[in-house]
């Protein structure tokens, strides 16, 4: 629904009634609007000394005065901030796992970001500011576990909205900043090794692949073969390809018997058994240096860049049932991944006087060699089956950005212009299954592929996405008084994305002996075997093969910060975007193709947004604030077009269909800060979702389909509580003495509601409109939601030297990761309970700054659950043992 000017001015002036309570203190009204570095006062308390560095969009200007800096007290959003010492009192080596410690996050899949129970849809990630572009065929959101914690400076998450945000914000939006300047030149050098009871040391699966597999890159064997090459330029279909020379009358410039010998390298398709999954590693070099520039500049140097080799076992059981809750199919998948991440981040800043000048280069390449082996029963057919998969999943991320800050007098003019793709390519993705008839025949004790599709199949799938994200915008803050700041600017997005899946299946004539289909992989797939039994291919993707996406979005807001009493303040504000997104299937060949899968979103919104804040005694603060945001579909939601992914071991499928999602929110909170960082809060929150995006799930041919459709109406409430707070030893003596107590605690309640009657519908390709019931069941919660979240981390530290010793908890409860069909219940996850203990210690090597971490992950071995459930039977979905993993570092600062 769109927000008119009247509703506008109604909030607004229901806003400034609010304001009627008295105040105590003042305080200052630009909140995170202002850099926490900057304050009239020139003389900072001593506690806050150190300040994270923080860069987002119209964030330098300061309205009043205030000795305590502490941007979390300071803000006039509610957020939270995580410096580059407390993401280092975590342990954990990516920003994903850091965030998952702040209140109501939590953390799915590989680096997916939750806040607040609502799904990575309703999260909104920044760098300095800025959007990026997503490596995942499967999210527009990048996933956070790609970005190594020393690279970043602090990590911000804001869970109230205000109008210098984008519109898509659901749960909160996350921003990242990078590191710029340094206080002082350093060169850090580390290196760690790392094991888990499940993987390292045990049986495991992999393949050859290439010479340079370990680096994360391939030396060209997975480059495409000049025939099928010649084929992808020709514009023909794989229909109009003769299947050998002897019937190539055409003139065409391939046959399939070309192609298909090319497909056939048994480096790539041989899976083979580890006898000993190596142990993981890691290296990383990071420098640093600044330098004097003029009376009152300084620029600084930051490079940084590291590696890291990781193995995973996996041992899924994987089931799928029928209507009446019967067993359909059961499965163990044994699945190897072996995952290299590198990164490397070049980041150059200049302060001049006042002004401040960032420029960021970042480039991180995260590569998955995927093997699988999977066997199980196929009980509707009285069938075994055997399948294997071997795959190479390059995702790359490349990513330049300036911003300038500057200040002049009493205005602030913020400058921030990025350029940033991805890529990310899965060439020679093999499937092939095997079967096993129980019946009595001449083969029933043995596992055939006769590569017919019916006893047996092998296919070859290539994958290919590329993404280009244009991104810039201006903001201009102006104090008009010392207590009235007014801040005003234009954001501008432009997101190209293609995507192109080709999938070929070896197909194999009625004459093909049962006997040769008994041949392991590679040599089923033998130069003499495609010739001698004139094996062909069909492209089964053949009618969408590629999709064109785009998504533009131009911004403008306004927004005041006001503070009409003392100790009140107001930052009150509307967004206007306008946005149009389109999918449309790319022209392949030269005869026109396509199943008529096509989206354009056109909308225009006006999105206000108010937060109140009142100070009624000292050190003590109360917020309201309400706001209405949107959230569209993701790209990975609306391309009609199959992708399997690897982690959660399921395929997921697009609906073109589906519209965005319009978002209510409101929130009331209570803080009060003790002093140092001490602090502890109490909020409640409320989220009204019209049309909200959900994932639901199918199962067809033993294998689980996931796509995703528009509910009728959510809701979603909950209480917060954060607590942080120090504990002095000292008075203790001997050990203690120079030892503190650092707590961290924080509790999530939530709850969720789809609203679904008999006559709602909503939309699904190709079908087009459907009863909302045949998907949505009233009265059940969202998806990726937990009724609880809670947090505990306390770490023993020694405040004269660099020793700490972590305990960190971290429990959730079950949450629907995708709706169930056909009357049967929803797929359930239960992350439990994880215990994890880090230890610092920092030490003289030789006369050289050194640090020790040793590390112990999911100390009581907390599983894997992903399941459905009627209530009496269950039946495992993705379930498997995750282990407990054991790490160590060492680190040396010249």
């Amino acid at each position: 629904m769109k927000t008119t000017g009247n509703q506008l001015a109604a909030l607004l002036l229901l806003s400034t009634a609010l304001t009627v309570p008295g105040a105590a203190l003042a305080q200052d009204a630009g909140g995170l609007n202002a850099d926490p570095d900057i304050a009239t006062d020139p003389e900072p308390a001593d506690d806050y000394a150190d300040q994270p560095d923080i860069s987002i969009p119209g964030g330098s200007i300061i309205v009043t005065g205030r000795i305590n800096r502490d941007p979390v007290q300071n803000s006039s959003q509610v957020v939270s901030v995580l410096s580059a010492e407390q993401i280092a009192r975590t342990g954990e080596g990516d920003i994903a796992g850091a965030l998952g410690r702040v209140t109501g996050l939590s953390v799915q899949g590989q680096g997916f970001v939750y806040v607040r129970g609502l799904g990575d849809r309703y999260s909104l990630a920044l760098l300095n500011g800025l959007p990026l572009p997503s490596p995942q065929p499967l999210s527009r959101v990048v996933p956070l576990d790609i970005f190594p914690t020393n690279v970043i400076a602090s990590s911000l998450v804001q869970k109230t909205y205000s109008a210098n945000f984008p519109g898509e914000f659901g749960g909160g939006v996350i921003n990242l900043t990078t590191r710029a300047i340094p206080e002082e030149s350093f060169l850090t050098v580390s290196g760690g090794i790392s094991g888990n009871t499940e993987t390292t040391f045990h049986n495991g699966l992999s393949y050859y692949g290439s010479d340079y597999d370990w680096f994360g890159f391939d030396d060209g064997t997975r480059d495409a073969p000049p025939a099928l090459q010649t084929y992808f330029d020709s514009g023909l279909q794989m229909s109009d390809i003769p299947l050998d020379s002897s019937q190539n009358f055409g003139g065409a410039p391939v046959t399939q018997a070309d192609v298909a010998f090319e497909l056939g390298n048994p480096n790539l398709i041989l899976l083979q058994k580890i006898g000993d999954v190596p142990a993981n590693w890691s290296a990383s070099l990071t420098g640093g240096t600044s330098v004097d520039v003029g009376s009152d500049g300084v620029l600084g140097f930051v490079f940084t860049g590291s590696i890291s080799n990781k193995w995973r076992t996996r041992d899924i059981t994987s089931q799928s049932v029928l209507a009446d809750f019967s067993f359909d199919s059961d499965f163990n998948d044994l699945v190897t991944d072996n995952r290299i991440l590198a990164n490397a981040m070049l980041g150059i800043g200049l302060e001049i006087g006042d002004h401040q000048f960032r420029f960021t280069n970042l480039f991180i390449r995260d590569t998955l060699k995927l093997s699988r082996l999977s066997q199980g029963e196929d009980f509707q057919d009285d069938d075994s089956i055997q399948q294997q998969q071997t795959g190479w999943y390059e995702r790359q991320l490349i990513d330049s950005q300036i911003v300038a800050e500057l200040e002049f007098g009493g205005l602030g003019v913020d400058l921030r212009g990025g350029y940033a793709r991805t890529d990310r390519e899965a060439p020679y993705e093999y499937t092939f299954t095997y079967v096993r008839d129980n019946a009595n025949g001449e083969f029933s004790d043995s596992f055939i592929n006769v590569l017919d599709r019916q006893t047996g199949d092998a296919s070859v799938v290539f994958s290919d996405l590329q993404e280009e994200l244009w991104s810039g915008g201006i903001d201009l803050s102006y104090s008009i008084f010392d207590n009235f700041a007014v801040t005003a600017g234009y954001a501008y997005t432009d997101t190209q994305r293609f995507s192109e899946r080709r999938e070929f299946l070896f197909n194999a004539p009625t004459s093909f002996p049962d006997g040769v289909g008994n041949l392991r992989p590679d040599l089923l797939l033998g130069d003499a075997i495609i010739e001698f039994y004139d094996i062909g291919l069909i492209e089964s993707t053949q009618s969408d093969p590629a999709f064109d996406a785009a998504l533009e979005v131009q911004a403008g807001y306004g927004k005041i910060n006001w503070e009409p009493l003392l100790g009140v303040s107001i930052d009150a504000g509307v967004r206007y975007e306008k946005a149009v997104q389109t999918v449309n299937a790319a022209q392949v060949f030269d005869v026109v193709t396509g199943t008529g899968a096509t989206t354009n979103l056109e909308n225009e919104y006006w999105l206000p947004a108010a937060t109140i804040t009142v100070e009624p005694m000292d050190d003590v603060q109360l917020r309201a604030a309400a706001s209405r945001t949107i959230a569209r579909p993701q790209f990975r939601e609306l391309i009609f077009q199959t992708y399997y992914d690897p982690e959660t071991n399921r395929q997921f499928n697009g609906n073109p269909l589906l519209i965005d999602s319009e978002l209510t929110n409101y929130e009331i909170r209570a803080e009060h800060y003790l002093g140092g960082g001490d602090r502890i809060s109490v909020a409640g929150f409320y989220k009204d979702i019209k049309n909200p995006i959900e994932a639901f799930s199918s199962f067809s041919d033993n294998a689980q389909l996931t796509s995703f459709a528009n509910a009728p109406s959510a809701t979603l409430f909950g209480i917060e509580a954060d607590l942080a707070y120090t504990v002095d030893l000292m008075n203790l003596g001997g050990f203690f003495e120079s030892k503190e107590l650092a707590i961290f605690a924080n509790y999530t309640w939530t709850e969720s509601e789809i609203a679904v009657d008999a006559a709602d519908t909503t939309l699904l390709f190709p079908g087009g409109v459907t009863p909302a019931t045949n998907l949505f069941i009233d009265g059940v919660p969202l998806t990726g939601q937990s009724d609880h979240l809670a947090n505990f981390q306390v770490s023993l530290e020694d405040i004269d030297q660099l020793q700490q010793f972590t305990l960190l908890l971290n429990y959730a409860t079950e949450r629907v990761t995708s709706r169930g069909t056909s009357g049967l219940p929803d797929i359930l996850e239960d992350p439990g309970l994880r215990v994890d203990l880090v230890y610092r210690q920092g030490l003289d090597l030789f006369g050289t700054d050194a640090e020790i971490k040793v590390e112990a992950r999911n100390i009581f071995g907390r599983g894997n659950e992903e399941f459905q459930t009627n209530g009496i039977d269950r039946a495992e979905i993705n379930t498997y043992d995750v282990g407990t993993t054991l790490a160590a570092s060492l680190s040396i600062t010249f």
